[in-house]
C-alpha cells in the first residue's frame, strides 16, 4: 500500500468518520436506526484459498436494536473504476461470512447478519463499473436465470458526489482532496480543528494531520521538506508559516528569474519564461478543480512541458471528459 492508502485507511479506522460517512452520504432509512455508540472495528483481513490477505478493506460492527449489522468499507485508489468490483465485493463478503461462522459470531442457526458494502473511490475518471454482480453475468436461458447470483454495493465517488453534509469529517476530507490552493486547505483544517477539539478525538486529529502532511502538502508544495506534524493545529500553522509563503516566493522567484534572463539573453526569452510559469500554475489549478488531486506523474509532465503544449492542454480543460484526455499527446 502507498503512503496515501495507509493514511486514508487510518482515517477510516475511527468511528466518528464512519458515522459521518453513513449519516452524511448514505441516504437510506436503515442508517437512522443505527446505534452509533456501538460502532466497533472488526477484523478486516481474511485469507482466501490462495493465501492472499486483504489489506485495503475495513470492517465495522454496529447494532440496530437487537440486531447486528456489518459495514464493509473498501478503499479504492486506482485511477479508474475496476469493472470487476461487483465480483470482488461478493467474494470479500463471502469471506467475511465464512469468518463470522468460524468465529461463532453468526449466532442464529442458518442466519447471517446484514452487511453493507461501500466502495470509497477517489480516482480521476467517474465510477462506471456495474454495481451488482448479476449485471456481470451473461443472460441465462429459460429457468437458469433463477440461479444467477446477485449482490449490490454502494459507491462514494469523492470527485463527483453531490452530497455536502455540513459539520462532517468526510465532507472536509473530500474538500481537502480537491482544494487547489493552500489557503483553502488551511480554512478547512481550521474548521476541523474546532469541531474535533475534544480529547476523545485526539487520535482522529493525529490521523488527519498525518494524511494531510504526507499526501496533501506534497501536492500543494512539491519539493518542500516540511517537519512532521502530529496535530491538525500544527498543520494549520505549517501552512501559514511555510507552504503559503513558499508558494508566493516560488512565484516571485520565477518572475524574477524571467526578468534576469530577459536582461541577460533578451527581453523576449524572459517574458516567455514568465508566461510558461504562469501557464503551469494555471493548468495545475484548473485540472485540480475539475479532476481532483493530480498524480506525481501528471505533475511531472506539466512541469516539463513547453509553453505551446501547456497552451494546448489549457484549451482542452473545459471540454475534456477526464485528465487523460487533457494530457493526451495528440
Amino acid at each position: 500500500m502507498t503512503a496515501h492508502d495507509n493514511a486514508y485507511k487510518n482515517i477510516f479506522s475511527h468511528p466518528q468518520v464512519v458515522q459521518d460517512l453513513l449519516t452524511g452520504f448514505v441516504a437510506e432509512e436503515w442508517v437512522q436506526a443505527l446505534d452509533f455508540s456501538t460502532l466497533e472495528k472488526a477484523s478486516g483481513s481474511y485469507v482466501s484459498d490462495d493465501l492472499r490477505d486483504r489489506e485495503d478493506d475495513i470492517v465495522w460492527r454496529v447494532r440496530r436494536g437487537d440486531e447486528v449489522a456489518y459495514i464493509y468499507l473498501l478503499l479504492e485508489f486506482q485511477s479508474s473504476a475496476d469493472p470487476w468490483m461487483a465480483l470482488r465485493v461478493m467474494v470479500y463478503v463471502g469471506l467475511l461470512y465464512q469468518d463470522l461462522i468460524k468465529s461463532g459470531e453468526a449466532r442464529q442457526p442458518g442466519r447471517l447478519p446484514a452487511v453493507f458494502p461501500i466502495v470509497i473511490y477517489n480516482g480521476e475518471a467517474a465510477w462506471s463499473a456495474r454495481r451488482d454482480v448479476a449485471e456481470l453475468i451473461e443472460p441465462l436461458p429459460g429457468g437458469l436465470s433463477t440461479y444467477r447470483p446477485s449482490m449490490r454495493y454502494s459507491v462514494l465517488d469523492e470527485g463527483r458526489t453531490q452530497a455536502r453534509a455540513p459539520d462532517n469529517t468526510v465532507t472536509d476530507i473530500i474538500e481537502i482532496e480537491s482544494a487547489p490552493e493552500p489557503d483553502q486547505v488551511r480554512h478547512i483544517i481550521g474548521r476541523m480543528t474546532s469541531r474535533l477539539a475534544g480529547a476523545e478525538n485526539t487520535e482522529l486529529r493525529r490521523a488527519l494531520a498525518v494524511w494531510i502532511h504526507r499526501v496533501v502538502l506534497r501536492r500543494l508544495a512539491p519539493g518542500v521538506v516540511l517537519p512532521a506534524a502530529q496535530e491538525l493545529k500544527e498543520v494549520e500553522t505549517m501552512l501559514s508559516g511555510n507552504v503559503i509563503p513558499w508558494n508566493e516566493r516560488a512565484l516571485r522567484k520565477g518572475l524574477q528569474q524571467g526578468l534576469e534572463q530577459g536582461l541577460e539573453q533578451g527581453l523576449e526569452r524572459g517574458r516567455q519564461e514568465g508566461q510558461t510559469q504562469h501557464a503551469r500554475l494555471t493548468l495545475e489549478r484548473q485540472l485540480t478543480r475539475r479532476f481532483g488531486p493530480l498524480s506525481a506523474e501528471a505533475l511531472q509532465r506539466i512541469h516539463q512541458a513547453p509553453l505551446p503544449v501547456l497552451e494546448t492542454w489549457l484549451d482542452r480543460v473545459i471540454d475534456a471528459p477526464d485528465l487523460a484526455a487533457v494530457l493526451a499527446e495528440h
